[in-house]
């Protein structure tokens, strides 16, 4: 009895699909369909490639102008469609490819044998070999294909090892852009996970080979028409259909516990994070009356992950995934439960209150009025301060100057005004706020529906939330899932996940590959936070060491002007340019400090006749409308365009940043608006434009 045939489909067939006119396109999806039915069908003439180097690679025909390249192994009854091209083209892609089982990972690859090629380019003979002294079989454990280990051993610069990952398996080309950083093989192993396989690894079975981490994250196998249809219909949003090995051995992991992920911007941390709500909706929760709960920080991140979620889930499992910010599941929590509470976010009303209470300011200690607040912010909230005798105890660690027991006798009754007043007008702090709904799950024993929790954007959240996030998942296998990076806090609060009841020691992995950003973007945006400390989200410390980007392009582009006016009038320029050579508007956003300022340029560009659409805070960004997008800087967290503007940077940092009399604090706030500034430079894909008027930003002149 013969095999049912199986058929699998690479990225690189999606990418070059995506690049045919869309009038021939639908001839192609005709065939994929068909081909995908019946690879087998005496209707699809399977010819040898002349000269080709792989035995197993045929052509096939799909119209007069258009080849497509399958392989089709001798055993296995599997067809794998590679490539999609004009007829010469297609040949000439096909000649110098090879797919083979990888004799130590078992994973299925394809490569462009080049062992020729580099050595064509050498031009000084006395440049060292990069990797000379890395033996053949570290690099055939992290991944070389055997048949490129001579071009590997030939490589002298950066830019040669450059050309030649673009030709390797992702996890080649990972492993030695690592290797090439300083990281040790032993290292590389397991920062990718590359382990060997239980049993020997047999050559000639494609389709085991078709089944590993690293073959998934660059083929698909279509499990029906319509999800076939909906993958070449919509634009090739990659993370949809294929995982890096690196997020897919943490996707989809049987944890004993909470897990933490660490990892710079553009390295895949939301796109993990996402699916693996759906995997554990897919395959941990049994009982159909169990839900996931996928949190953050923001409205706006709920709203876009919510999007992104239902592009991947069918409707069946986007009914067992509840997403929504944090605070916004508190209100409506102690609400269905009879509190009357009106959140309070308002940072007008905020300084109203506390001028009030700095009635109760002591005479005879000198401390400015900035100190009440802050103090309120890092000791008083994290700790659930609720009265003098606990001032006494509390740890200020980090808060300059000490206090004794007197002086914090005097200072208690100004935060007791603060707290009564907000009382007295209805309002809660959301600290105050998530601490009530912890107390009620902690004494009524209510069970939630949660079976498990995913957090993004953890570096956003307070110690209150996840002592309450603590709370509303039973402790047990894959109960928590967090991802985060301290680099990108734009908002003052930062946690020790250990101290909260969640402890991920042993449980903890790191990405550290951009497949976002250029190397030179990445390398800009990183600058702006050097000699900066940033912490692990669990008491330890974050270094960017090895994070890294794949993709290279050109720098970031610096243009200061003497006025708004000339800094409007280039930016509409630049933007008209664009649209003159084709380039969709909807690919780019302008990013702004404040609303206030991102209203002038919408203005100003209006002006100039440049459609625009703001990004608004609560809603999901949708790119089917025309026009540039304009958003503010905290708005595009989350986001990416091929195209960035920060403009009006002479706004950074805000100048909330010296409205405080403590220099640590300062310091802080300076670092909050650079890792703003990181956030917003690392949404762009291929071009980064920073722009200012007047004098040349002090973040910027550091540079």
């Amino acid at each position: 009895m013969s095999l049912a045939p199986q058929v699998a489909i690479s990225s690189d067939f999606l990418s070059a699909f995506t690049e045919i006119p869309r009038k021939q396109q639908g001839k192609v999806m005709d065939f994929v369909s068909r081909f995908r039915s019946h690879p087998d069908s005496p209707g699809i003439n399977y010819e040898k490639i002349r000269d080709a180097r792989d035995g197993n690679l045929r052509s096939v025909r799909i119209d007069d102008t258009y080849r497509g390249i399958v392989l089709h192994p001798p055993s296995g009854n599997l067809y794998v469609l590679l490539w999609v091209d004009h007829h010469d083209d297609a040949y000439s892609w096909a000649r110098n490819r090879k797919c083979s089982v990888h004799p130590e990972t078992g994973s299925l690859q394809v490569f462009e044998v080049q062992e020729a090629v580099l050595e064509a380019d050498r031009a000084q003979e006395e440049i060292p070999f990069l990797f000379k002294d890395i033996k053949e079989k570290y690099l055939l454990r992290m991944g070389i294909p055997e048949e490129v280990i001579p071009a590997v051993k030939a490589l002298r610069s950066e830019e040669e090892l450059d050309r030649l990952v673009e030709s390797l398996p992702r996890e080649a080309g990972d492993a030695l852009t690592l290797l090439n950083l300083g990281f040790s093989p032993d290292e590389i192993l397991q920062d990718l996970e590359l382990k060997k396989p239980d049993t020997k690894v047999d050559t000639e079975d494609f389709v085991k080979a078709l089944q590993t981490d690293e073959a998934r994250s660059r083929f698909f196998v279509a499990e029906d028409d319509l999800e076939l249809q909906a993958i070449l219909q919509a634009p090739l949003e990659r993370w949809r259909v294929f995982l890096h090995p690196s997020q897919r051995k943490i996707v989809e992991k049987d944890w004993n516990g909470p897990v933490r992920v660490l990892g710079g911007a553009g390295t895949g941390k939301t796109v993990a994070a996402i699916h693996r709500a759906r995997w554990l909706v897919q395959s941990v929760l049994k009982d159909p009356n169990e839900r996931v709960l996928f949190t953050t920080f923001t409205v706006n991140l709920a709203e876009d992950i919510r999007s992104n979620l239902a592009k991947l889930c069918s409707d069946d499992v986007m009914k067992r995934i509840e997403v929504i910010n944090l605070d916004r599941w508190v209100f409506q929590f102690l609400k269905a439960r009879g509190y009357e509470l009106k959140l309070l976010f308002d940072d007008e009303k905020k300084r109203d209150f506390w001028g009030r209470a700095m009635a109760y300011m002591p005479q005879d200690i000198s401390l400015p009025e900035s100190f009440f607040p802050e103090e309120w912010e890092k000791v008083i909230q994290p700790q659930e301060i609720t009265s003098e005798r606990e001032y006494f105890q509390a740890d200020r660690r980090g808060r300059g100057a000490a206090l004794d027991r007197k002086q914090r006798k005097a200072l208690w009754p100004v935060f007791e005004e603060y707290r009564a007043l907000l009382s007295e007008n209805g309002y809660s702090e959301p600290d105050d706020a998530m601490r009530d709904a912890r107390k009620l799950i902690e004494t009524s024993g209510e069970k939630l529906p949660y079976r498990t929790i995913v957090v993004d954007e953890a570096q956003d959240l307070g110690p209150l939330a996840f002592r309450l996030i603590r709370r509303m998942v039973p402790e047990g296998k894959n109960d928590i899932f967090i991802v985060g990076d301290a680099h990108q806090r734009i908002y003052k609060r930062q946690t020790v996940l250990s101290r909260c009841g969640i402890e991920v020691r042993g449980r903890s992995r790191k990405l550290r590959i951009n497949y976002r950003t250029t190397e030179e973007t990445r390398q800009w945006a990183v600058g702006l936070l050097e000699g900066r400390d940033f912490d692990d989200l669990d008491g330890g410390r974050d270094t960017q060491k090895g994070y890294r980007s794949l993709l290279r392009g050109q720098p970031p582009r610096l243009e200061g002007f003497a006025t708004f006016e000339k800094e409007a009038e280039f930016l509409a320029a630049y933007l008209k340019e664009l649209q003159s050579s084709g380039e969709p508007l909807q690919n780019v956003c302008l990013a702004a400090r404040t609303n206030a300022l991102l209203e002038k340029y919408r203005s100003a560009l209006e002006e100039n006749g440049i459609k625009s659409v703001v990004v608004k805070a609560d809603t999901a960004e949708d790119r089917r409308q025309d026009g540039v997008r304009l958003a503010t800087m905290h708005r595009v967290k989350g986001l990416e365009f091929d195209r960035m503007i920060i403009a009006g940077a002479g706004a950074l940092p805000h100048k909330f940043v010296h409205e405080t009399d403590d220099p640590a604090e300062a310091r802080e706030r300076d670092t909050m608006e650079r890792s703003l500034a990181y956030v917003a430079a690392t949404r762009a894909r291929t071009h980064l434009l920073v722009t200012w008027n007047g004098e040349r930003p002090e973040m910027l002149e550091e540079r």
